[in-house]
């Protein structure tokens, strides 16, 4: 699974200069910054990290911050774009985390668990390394969505990143943990969306309390 990954690196990037990706990467950033609530000082885990895109708003927190992530050419552009920054990256599964108990403070996933199968497992293992009284925040694609539904189609047409996924629900996410937590959701508009006016259809859709939005958050405060 990772080697498909290493041909994204450049189309990742790119998607989130689009005018759309970057409002959509301000109003992702907003919900993963608002539940995890990065302090400086805190050690905290980025497991799924990527090239760096949600790492680096950690960094700006004053956070340090283990990158793991398990395509070595998205590890690499992550290190080269934070170099001199208290990035620490390491190559991992996470599923089996190569790190010790309670040795961060916080732990992040974002769009990592829909290309993981045991989705308790990799759960399990961001509480794991989570200090008691730490907290843990998981963002995936929300099965509910049209943006999953989209993307199960490009699938089934033959996009070798989605031919084998694993959207969940809200309700799917938040039974992964083994405590219970706050979920919400993010991006209630298409993807062709007039960027001007999606921040508007955003609005719309935070006020109904929609839980279709295509991002997902779980946060979860581990017992002290």
């Amino acid at each position: 699974m990772p080697e498909l990954f290493d041909a994204f690196v450049d189309q990742y990037q790119a998607w989130f200069q689009t005018p759309l990706g970057r409002v959509i990467l301000e109003l992702e950033q907003d919900l993963v910054q608002g539940m995890l609530q990065p302090r400086p000082g805190e050690r905290i885990l980025d497991g799924g990290c990527g090239t760096g895109v949600f790492t680096a708003a950690l960094l700006a927190a004053g956070a340090a911050v283990v990158g793991l992530e398990l395509s070595a050419p998205m590890l690499a552009r992550a290190r080269k774009d934070l170099a001199g920054q208290a990035f620490a990256p390491l190559r991992g599964d996470l599923t089996r985390l190569p790190l010790a108990g309670a040795c961060c403070d916080k732990a992040l996933s974002v769009t990592a668990l829909e290309f993981i199968a045991d989705g308790r497992a990799a759960v399990r293992e961001l509480f794991r390394v989570t200090r008691p009284g730490g907290r843990v925040v998981v963002a995936t694609l929300n099965r509910l969505s049209p943006w999953a539904q989209r993307r199960r189609q490009a699938g089934r047409e033959g996009h070798a990143l989605f031919r084998e996924v694993y959207f969940r629900s809200p309700a799917e996410l938040a039974a992964l943990a083994p405590i219970p937590g706050r979920v919400a959701t993010a991006i209630h508009f298409a993807k062709n969306c007039d960027p001007a006016q999606a921040r508007a259809s955003e609005g719309r859709g935070q006020a109904q309390g929609l839980e279709t939005g295509a991002f997902l958050v779980g946060c979860w405060d581990k017992p002290a």
